[in-house]
């Protein structure tokens, strides 16, 4: 999957991510800012990667502010943020397994 248009998913609040995807043509960079990157930062790292791993993403884009979420909520919000730059918004593919 492509990376339409920019896109954002999510909030600033505590325990939430804030997840801002845009097109670039020169492959695929993830920028990620959290208030726990010490303690948690290859974790959020890897749950954004594998969540556009398995979206077929491979070039645009990616930030991530990150306010303590869970990694089924950065996962949402990843999916959310590359479905709305597709304008996609019917028979989604939501999920996979929450491991």
């Amino acid at each position: 999957m492509i990376i339409g248009k920019s896109a954002v998913a999510g909030t600033l609040e505590s325990s939430d991510a804030q997840v801002t995807v845009e097109p670039s043509e020169s492959g695929l960079e993830v920028e990620i800012s959290s208030s726990v990157m010490n303690q948690y930062g290859r974790q959020i790292r890897a749950t954004v990667m594998k969540t556009l791993e398995r979206l077929d993403v491979h070039s645009g884009k990616v930030t991530v502010v990150d306010k303590g979420a869970l990694d089924c909520t950065l996962k949402a919000r990843v999916e959310c943020a590359v479905y709305r730059s597709n304008d996609i918004k019917d028979a989604m593919s939501w999920g996979g397994a929450i491991v």
